[in-house]
């Protein structure tokens, strides 16, 4: 029996105990994605979660409703996004013990205005057979003209990819972070388009020989029968920055200024960081846990180990408009 029938049945003995409050959650997230950790924390406290999906307009929503939004929290990807809605003013700092010691300093804002969930890294998908092993080094050995026609990406103006760029920048500055870019760009074997699914799959027919996706997709892709063989024509390799680890991007959380149900919310965020909320993560979403203790899905742990970049999120988001300008300067998906 959960808390939340528990206390129903005692309610209806006569008892008057105090109802528990649903946590509500807008998620630019698909709800899919999440759900199973939502109902392992129903399930263990008895609290109810509505998710509505929001996948354009986050921000202006939260800012419309203001202190009449009924969203307690809020879920996203990408740095870019979390930095976006905390600079819209529609977050609140959260203070807890067992956030602080769950995610490192790294991955949460300073202040208590976000948190991340889990991680993702910014990988090279390999071909087994054009590309030897140890090939791939660093980042910035992408821009190399040994690699001329043979890279292939989605939109360099998407988030993850800005994302990259901003820690180019955080690392080398941006006039090296320009020459970066346009480096890459000379690279290309094609336009960029699609998605990082759709880069594997141009790896598998031959249009190029490498290319940047994050780690994640690769489990999505061996679960499909449509997409398996085609996964399984790559490996994924970690690059480095020269001076740093493995680019990393993030799910993160944030608490709404006026979430109506706040002890509630707190309760979710704390649950969403335990050990086996990020157990289920691993498992379902080939996730990379926040929790350095945290059990990782057999698949992940296949790929090897990788160190992350110890540069924060928050200075690598300082830098998406600098990242932004330098993608259009160079005129990179042109």
């Amino acid at each position: 029996m959960t808390l939340r029938s528990l206390l129903l049945a005692t309610v209806a003995c006569g008892t008057a105990l105090p109802a528990l409050a649903d946590v509500n959650v807008y998620t630019t997230r698909q709800p899919e994605l999440i759900q199973p950790v939502i109902d392992a924390f129903t399930e263990q406290t008895g609290i109810a979660v509505n998710l509505a999906f929001v996948e354009e307009g986050i921000v202006e929503r939260l800012t419309a409703e203001g202190a009449r939004s009924p969203a307690d929290l809020v879920m996203t990807v990408d740095i870019a996004n979390l930095q976006q809605i905390v600079d819209a003013g529609v977050t609140q700092p959260v203070q807890s013990d067992v956030l602080e010691q769950a995610i490192p300093a790294e991955l949460r804002d300073p202040n208590g205005l976000w948190f991340a969930l889990t991680k993702r890294a910014r990988i090279v998908y390999a071909s087994q057979e054009r590309v030897a092993e140890g090939e791939v080094t660093t980042y910035e050995d992408l821009a190399d003209p040994k690699w001329q026609g043979r890279i292939c990406t989605r939109s360099g103006v998407h988030n993850y990819n800005l994302a990259l760029l901003s820690a180019v920048i955080a690392h080398h500055g941006e006039e090296y972070a320009r020459e970066w870019a346009a480096g890459v760009k000379a690279n290309l074997a094609r336009k960029p388009e699609g998605g990082d699914r759709d880069q594997v799959l141009s790896i598998w027919q031959g249009e190029c020989d490498i290319s940047l996706g994050n780690t994640y997709y690769m489990g999505q892709m061996l679960k499909s029968e449509e997409q398996r063989e085609a996964a399984e024509s790559v490996r994924i390799e970690f690059p480095t920055f020269e001076d740093g680890g493995t680019h990393v991007n993030v799910s993160g959380v944030a608490m709404t200024t006026s979430a109506p149900n706040k002890d509630e919310a707190l309760q979710l965020m704390e649950f969403l960081v335990s050990p086996e909320a990020q157990a289920i993560y691993a498992e379902e979403n080939n996730e990379y846990p926040v929790r350095a203790d945290a059990q990782v899905s057999e698949l992940m742990a296949s790929w090897g180990e990788f160190t992350p970049d110890t540069i924060g999120l928050t200075d690598v988001a300082g830098h998406r408009a600098a990242a932004l300008r330098i993608m259009e300067e160079v005129n990179f998906d042109g």
